[in-house]
């Protein structure tokens, strides 16, 4: 298994490397080599090899009860612009190695266990997340689906359709898969922060998928003026407005965080007009990204409303005004209890150390998790974040997840019977 697995990641990294790190763009010509590379493995393993109406790829072992509600594991292929070569697609292979090892082994499971690579997963490339499993339940509003692409303008509806995915049902917002049908949905996924590297241990089990706020765009009016000829109170600064802002939200989570209510907060973009801005120029115009995060929802909505009122006061204090553009929002999504108990048994029985941990990045389970769906996370160990070329998965913890997903997905398909 370890060796299939060198060979596959390998091959996603030759397929998508940019020169500094890993550029699988959403719906784009990365994210769809990775997904035929997927698929061409998947058929030489015998699996049954196809698509959803959302652009899914879906690789079926059939099992003995077909008509019975089916198990479902996998993640995305995906990545953020020169990113590592694990994120998403470690969970997505660990599935394909789990269903093509119970093929090679002859063992036909007691329901059907069904592998999802889910298209357009990173919010980077159009502001919204997890976009094929959105997709695949009927969540993805209008406004959506006019998305832009950030590196070519183009709205995520041209993408859809050229993939293939039934537009006219996704904008009905038509539900593509009946959750009704799914007995529970296991991603596995390398974890992006550093807590199993600091205590030493391979995997963790997730409690919980924070839920998120994000502003794409917020931008602040002022006035343009000479740097040297205005003098500091007649100024409509707007870069200084933006900073105040800024600082005054960073103050409000620092107070929070000594409260006990646990939140990040991130502004990712921020930056002048590229076509007027200048060294002897105060800026009229600024523009900043916001992205709040949490544990609940309560506490997500209660932060974003104490952004929009200091927004107020600082546009009255600076003579500036602020404009932010449609929130997007996705709401914090439990794991189920029943999964997270089988993942550690099948941990424990193994003899593999774990935790159990909640999860601050966002993931395609969350959107399982949402419509009803038993949902469960195995996170493996990973030795230098993500979202960057230096994603360090030993594989030795991944031969570890993949095994106890496979164990996982046999026992609770036995006991769903």
């Amino acid at each position: 298994m370890e060796a299939s697995a060198h060979e596959l990641f390998a091959a996603l990294r030759d397929l998508s490397f940019d020169g500094v790190g890993i550029t699988r763009e959403s719906f784009g010509p990365g994210e769809t080599a990775a997904h035929e590379l997927v698929a061409q493995h998947a058929r030489t393993a015998g699996l049954d090899v196809g698509r959803d109406r959302a652009g899914n790829l879906v690789v079926t072992l059939p099992g003995r009860a077909a008509t019975e509600p089916f198990l479902a594991t996998g993640s995305h292929l995906d990545s953020v612009p020169r990113g590592g070569n694990y994120d998403g697609a470690a969970g997505v292979i660990a599935g394909l190695l789990a269903l093509a090892s119970l093929k090679r082994d002859g063992i036909v499971p007691p329901r059907t266990v069904k592998l999802y690579a889910l298209r357009g997963e990173e919010s980077a490339w159009f502001g919204k997340s997890w976009i094929g499993a959105h997709a695949l339940f009927g969540l993805l509003s209008e406004s959506d689906l006019a998305q832009r692409r950030q590196d070519t303008g183009r709205p995520l509806s041209d993408y859809l359709g050229e993939i293939g995915a039934d537009l006219d049902a996704i904008g009905a917002r038509e539900r593509l898969l009946d959750p009704a049908s799914v007995a529970a949905f296991i991603e596995v996924h390398i974890e992006q922060g550093p807590v199993l590297e600091a205590k030493a241990i391979p995997l963790g089990v997730v409690t919980a998928i924070h839920g998120n706020l994000r502003h794409r765009r917020v931008q602040c009016r002022g006035e343009a003026a000479h740097a040297g000829a205005t003098p500091r109170e007649l100024r409509r600064d707007a870069v200084l407005a933006l900073a105040d802002l800024i600082m005054r939200i960073d103050a409000h989570w620092a107070r929070w965080l000594e409260e006990g209510r646990r939140l990040v907060v991130t502004h990712g973009i921020i930056g002048t007009d590229a076509s007027e801005h200048a060294i002897s120029r105060i800026a009229g115009e600024a523009i900043m990204s916001v992205e709040i995060r949490a544990e609940d929802d309560a506490t997500l909505h209660a932060f974003h409303d104490l952004v929009q009122r200091e927004a107020t006061a600082v546009a009255a204090a600076r003579d500036v005004s602020f404009e932010f553009d449609a929130p997007i929002i996705n709401p914090a999504a439990p794991m189920d209890a029943r999964w997270r108990k089988r993942l550690s048994m099948v941990c424990d029985q193994a003899g593999i150390a774990h935790m159990s941990l909640p999860s601050g990045a966002g993931h395609d389970a969350a959107v399982f998790s949402q419509v009803g769906i038993p949902t469960a996370m195995l996170f493996i160990r990973n030795q230098a974040g993500s979202h960057n070329p230096r994603e360090n998965m030993d594989m030795s913890d991944f031969v570890a997840a993949t095994r106890v997903l496979r164990e996982a997905l046999l026992t609770g398909s036995v006991a769903a019977q």
